[in-house]
């Protein structure tokens, strides 16, 4: 089955408190066993390039579906989108 990134934007200078870990937490348990690797929030951070204005890397998670279209319905779920961030998708290449 192929493997998704997804990476998180969030809002610049955006916490993790308390209630949102606990919303990723409910999130990452929907998606149950489609999560390969749960990733890592991220706390430091810098940028190279175009990478948008108003967001910042938030973390990753490493996630399986049938197809890009599938992963993108797991990706709506996401409390990023909740609170004004984003999920970029991409589908990872066997090397």
């Amino acid at each position: 089955m192929p493997k998704y990134v997804f990476a998180y934007r969030i809002q610049e200078g955006d916490s993790g408190s308390p209630d949102a870990m606990a919303k990723w937490m409910a999130w990452f348990e929907e998606l149950g066993a489609a999560v390969v690797d749960a990733g890592n929030p991220v706390f430091a951070r810098s940028t190279l390039g175009n990478c948008g204005s108003g967001s910042a890397l938030g973390g990753y998670s490493l996630i399986t579906a049938d197809d890009l279209e599938a992963a993108v319905t797991l990706a709506k779920g996401c409390p990023a989108l909740a609170a004004g961030g984003g999920v970029e998708v991409g589908e990872l290449a066997e090397m």
